[in-house]
């Protein structure tokens, strides 16, 4: 009778495991029948900067751009333009009101997802606050779309420094680096929201219009003309090219069939044909140097006649004075602008104090070139720049933490930088490193962390990015690998 008594009691237990189970299992079967319970909606402004080390306002917080689509109607001598800017982004949190760059842009109307949005001009550290408050707030991780009609004068003395460069004739063509997009279109103005872009530029008969990327249709309108632009790689706002000039396109093949198309004044074509055509053999060293192909499927080079005394590599369409073309070793320069393509265009800074990762390369794999070809040994500029490098650590930072753009110590200091890596780690290694860095963040942004990172991993030494540090960071030169009679500066 125990026995039994043990039996009964050990059915019962087993029953209510059962019953128990069965619950559960009919619970769970319910909640996953049921629908999601929706995250409460939240929304709050996005923030008005990113907080960039250099320039805090720059950019903006809260989404994402996913593609630009800028339609631009350009009146040459008057200088009078009409804009409608549609912007696809992505919200990174619920938003009640959103901001985007402009300066000295009227705007006409705003509409988000078709409805009509209310907005508001600010004064901004870099230019104007445009915020943006649709109807009913935006939900987080949402795509939404925006559409901003706007008129200016090319003219108009912007809030900060002018993206505009006239030409003699009337026209126009842009630089935008590092803060100017916005005195073109409305837009998030900070290369760490890179984006694919479309271009619809329209002028009167006897302009070309120029933009990045490839030219994929013309459409005539009376006495007017609109070409259709479209850039399929992601792009930060400050390599923003633009132009409507008296300007002829040139034509050809690079390596692997990479299109070729140049912008030059159209009563020099016979002039620049020549130099234009050097970029195909230049953009084959460049891919042997670096053993990574071009990262775009077209480039070329704009060269005005007068109005712009610089150059700059906005992507696939570096702009060039035409000073620069006087000189000897103006290849040179044409490198240092190709070599941007895939140091600052494709992989791009996260930060502008991140800006060494553009003008280092681009300077080093310059002085390779002239070397190469007869110009400058590499070692007798490293030396100079060393030498001066020292000061002006203490009076603009080091390399990889300068408190301004446009110095020294990010263009030939950060050169310095990269040939001490060279000298300590041997060609092998440093070709791998930056080999890994351009295929590993490809079309992204990347931070001087990022480099550190990667040029530990390729080596497997923990002392490189020791070595880095020192060099990006410090107050004062290091030693020289190889070069002990270089000497330190006390």
């Amino acid at each position: 009778m125990a026995e039994n008594r043990t039996r009964t009691a050990r059915a019962r237990s087993n029953r209510t495991v059962c019953a128990a189970t069965a619950t559960a299992a009919a619970a769970a079967t319910l909640a996953l029948a049921l629908p999601a319970q929706a995250a409460p909606f939240d929304p709050s402004p996005g923030a008005d900067g990113v907080g960039d080390p250099l320039f805090p306002t720059l950019g903006n917080g809260g989404y994402d751009v996913r593609h630009y689509d800028l339609s631009f109607d350009f009146t040459p001598v008057t200088y009078d333009f009409t804009g409608t800017m549609r912007i696809k982004a992505r919200a990174t949190q619920d938003l009640s009101s959103f901001n985007l760059d402009v300066d000295s842009l009227a705007i006409d109307a705003v509409q988000v997802n078709g409805k009509k949005a209310t907005w508001a001009i600010t004064p901004g550290q870099s230019g104007q606050e445009l915020t943006v408050t649709p109807a009913g707030g935006l939900r987080d991780r949402r795509t939404f779309d925006v559409e901003l009609t706007y008129h200016g004068n090319g003219r108009t003395k912007p809030i900060s420094q002018p993206g505009w460069r006239y030409m003699s004739g009337g026209g126009f063509a842009s630089a935008a680096q590092a803060s100017r997009a916005d005195t073109f279109a409305p837009v998030n103005d900070h290369p760490s929201d890179k984006a694919t872009w479309s271009f619809h530029l329209t002028a009167p008969d006897g302009w070309t219009p120029g933009a990045n990327g490839n030219l994929t249709k013309t459409r005539d309108a009376g006495a007017r003309k609109t070409w259709d632009f479209s850039l399929k790689s992601p792009m930060a706002p400050e390599l923003l090219s633009i132009s409507v000039n008296k300007q002829a396109y040139l034509y050809g093949r690079g390596p692997h069939g990479v299109k070729l198309r140049h912008l030059v004044p159209e009563d020099q074509q016979a002039k620049y044909k020549p130099i234009a055509e050097e970029t195909g053999g230049q953009l084959a060293w460049l891919e042997k140097t670096l053993g990574v192909r071009y990262p775009f499927d077209t480039y070329g080079v704009q060269i005005v006649r007068d109005g712009y005394s610089d150059a700059l590599e906005n992507q696939t369409l570096s702009l060039f004075g035409p000073s620069w073309f006087d000189k000897p070793t103006y290849s040179t320069t044409m490198i240092h602008e190709l070599t941007h393509q895939w140091f600052g265009d494709s992989v791009t800074p996260a930060t502008w104090q991140d800006a060494w990762l553009n003008e280092g390369p681009a300077v080093y794999y310059a002085a390779v070139w002239a070397e190469q070809k007869g110009f400058q040994p590499i070692e007798e500029k490293m030396k100079t720049a060393y030498a001066e490098l020292d000061a002006v650590r203490k009076t603009d930072g080091p390399p990889g933490k300068p408190t301004g753009l446009g110095g020294f110590n990010i263009y030939d200091g950060a050169a310095v930088s990269l040939y001490a890596l060279h000298q300590q780690i041997g060609q092998g290694k440093f070709d791998a490193v930056m080999k890994a860095w351009l295929t590993g963040h490809r079309h992204g942004n990347a931070s001087t962390q990022d480099f550190i990172d990667n040029a530990v991993e390729v080596t497997g030494d923990d002392a490189v990015g020791t070595f880095l540090e020192h060099w990006l960071f410090d107050l004062d030169n290091p030693p020289m690998p190889g070069h002990p009679d270089w000497g330190v500066a006390k």
